[in-house]
């Protein structure tokens, strides 16, 4: 360039004032998303804290896998519940990552029902606390709304938390 070039030098000076802006802009930006995901999953740990109590209210379905018993009024795992966590754990560890288990807590229909309903309830989340205890992702495991037995069966189907495994 010469001297008489001086509007292709104030433009060239223009352009190279513009890429050093933009360089800058991106690189606060960048920056600035770098704070800000650093900072979110502390905000995101209460929501999720929040959400360990919630039901599903999904069909009864899926492949069963065990069904635990429970003593009259009592949400405490029985003795014998081991055999059937430990079924149920080997069942879904073999059925891979995306596959979940659904635990329907039963009650029966006499007495107050939002008592029953949520002795159901934390009979499921004892059985949940169970399988998160011998290593089984929280993730995997949902709670489904209790339900109400129907009919003339066994006292103790009343008193049952069923394990379904779901792809």
């Amino acid at each position: 360039m010469d001297d008489s070039d001086d509007g292709a030098r104030v433009g060239l000076w223009v352009v190279l004032g513009i890429i050093t802006l933009l360089l800058f802009g991106l690189i606060g930006g960048l920056a600035i998303r770098q704070v800000h995901k650093a900072s979110a999953p502390a905000s995101a740990a209460p929501a999720a804290v929040a959400d360990a109590d919630a039901v599903v209210d999904v069909p009864l379905t899926g492949e069963l896998l065990g069904k635990i018993y429970f003593d009259l009024g009592s949400a405490a795992l029985p003795p014998d519940a081991a055999a059937t966590l430990s079924t149920v754990l080997t069942a879904v560890t073999h059925a891979g990552p995306g596959a979940k288990l659904v635990l329907a807590g039963f009650h029966d229909a006499s007495g107050d029902a939002a008592k029953n309903a949520e002795l159901a309830k934390q009979r499921a989340k004892a059985v949940r606390a169970a399988l998160q205890a011998v290593g089984l992702d929280a993730a995997r495991v949902m709670l489904r709304k209790p339900e109400s037995t129907t009919g003339d069966g066994a006292a103790t189907e009343a008193r049952r938390v069923e394990i379904r495994l779901v792809p």
